[in-house]
């Protein structure tokens, strides 16, 4: 949990404000930047396997601290580099060190939990949004005194969350363990082809992609909404913050409790299949405030008004898709283990990043296209409602793998 929340720390602290540090601080061109940015996206989402297999094979553990350690070096070279070779080779080695680690993390805590695995894996979200939250206010800070000091203090987190690790945290996944997780004993193309002939697996992972297009527009639909609705000044970076602070306080608050509710009446489909289906409804706010007409005029009645029809509906999809990724994500990271059969998780795990960071990105580029063509066409609308459809279509097959028993199913060894 401190593992995690950490790297959220040293993680958010420094990459909301790379960007501006590349256009003002080294007068980069946009698609250069654009470039060192989809590098570090790109490494992270093509290694996701290779890292959930090494852990499989080596053990959680050294995947964590080597993860954490190559993050470190990344982290500390954006702020001391300033050609593009090397600004590029740092933004791969973050990615790199995400890819190595990020599997290795959960299947660790799949292992460590047992039976309790997704009260963990609800306890790891609050973790997990409390870094997201508290990062960009200290890098705000930091980066007001200078960027390479927020670059600097970054990698030292990392630095000193790598040292911790070494000494103290337990080895998983590594001897007896690996045995039991089908980590030795075959060669790495036949733990490839037996997780991808997990065809529940697969299903699940390709039905999920929409639930993850949606929560991340949090960090693209409604902050351009923000900026489009209520304008560049203070108001629209106020309302921005406000979009990221609901929903990280929602999850922090609340959901352990939401997850104790949902275990106690739905079944594991179920409560995805419900999570996934409010994350669409998010999108029903939006919707409904383009048949509403924009407040005019100068006085306080109009500026409030347009100030209200700005914040109003994407302050409350962010909640509502918060709301929706705490019913899902505990129980989303438990099918998961439990569609691997117990046996190479950290390669499912890895696998299921991989195919949900490839939706994610093609998912983006649609909406982004959607945004575009509303503008362009005065169809306001088009946007909420293809990101609604989204979600509907997704809940559905989600449904339609519960009801046919697919989510329970485990794959046969071998």
């Amino acid at each position: 949990m401190v593992n995690q929340f950490t790297i959220n720390l040293g993680f958010y602290m420094l990459m909301p404000y790379l960007a501006a540090h590349l256009s003002g601080n080294l007068g980069l061109a946009g698609w250069t930047i654009g470039l060192i940015l989809g590098m570090r996206n790109f490494s992270q989402q093509g290694m996701f396997l290779v890292g959930g297999t090494l852990a499989d094979r080596l053990g959680y553990k050294p995947l964590i601290v080597a993860g954490c350690l190559l993050r470190t070096v990344g982290f500390a070279a954006l702020g001391l580099v300033d050609s593009l070779p090397a600004l590029l080779a740092a933004s791969a080695a973050t990615g790199l060190a995400g890819a190595l680690f990020n599997p290795a993390v959960r299947a660790y805590l799949a292992a460590d939990a047992g039976e309790r695995r997704v009260e963990a894996f609800a306890l790891f979200n609050v973790f997990y949004q409390a870094g997201i939250l508290l990062g960009p206010l200290v890098g705000m800070v930091l980066t007001g005194v200078d960027f390479r000091l927020t670059c600097l203090v970054s990698a030292a987190v990392f630095a000193v969350l790598s040292a911790v690790q070494i000494r103290a945290l337990p080895a998983r996944g590594s001897g007896k363990t690996a045995q039991d997780s089908g980590g030795s004993g075959e060669s790495v193309l036949a733990q490839w082809r037996s997780v991808v002939r997990n065809r529940p697996f697969l299903l699940f992972a390709a039905a999920m992609i929409g639930s993850y297009v949606l929560t991340f527009q949090v960090y693209l639909a409604l902050p351009l909404e923000v900026r489009r609705a209520g304008g560049e000044g203070d108001f629209g970076t106020a309302a921005v913050a406000l979009l990221f602070a609901v929903s990280g306080l929602s999850t922090i608050l609340f959901q352990t409790r939401v997850t104790a509710w949902c275990r106690a009446g739905l079944a594991p489909g179920q409560a995805v299949t419900r999570g996934v289906l409010i994350m669409g409804l998010a999108f029903l706010p939006l919707l409904a405030a383009t048949a509403l007409p924009v407040p005019d005029g100068d006085g306080y009645g109009g500026v409030a008004g347009r100030w209200l029809l700005a914040a109003g509906p994407p302050v409350l999809a962010a909640l509502l898709l918060a709301l929706g990724t705490m019913i899902a994500y505990p129980f989303e990271m438990d099918t998961i283990v439990r569609l691997s059969g117990d046996r190479l998780v950290a390669t499912h795990y890895g696998l299921y990043n991989t195919v949900c960071g490839v939706g994610i990105t093609l998912g983006n580029l649609l909406t982004g296209a959607a945004l575009d063509t509303a503008r362009a066409a005065g169809l306001a609308a088009l946007p909420w409602l293809a990101l609604l459809a989204l979600g509907l279509l997704s809940a559905a097959a989600l449904r339609a793998l519960h009801r046919t028993g697919r989510l329970e199913a485990a794959p046969e060894p071998g």
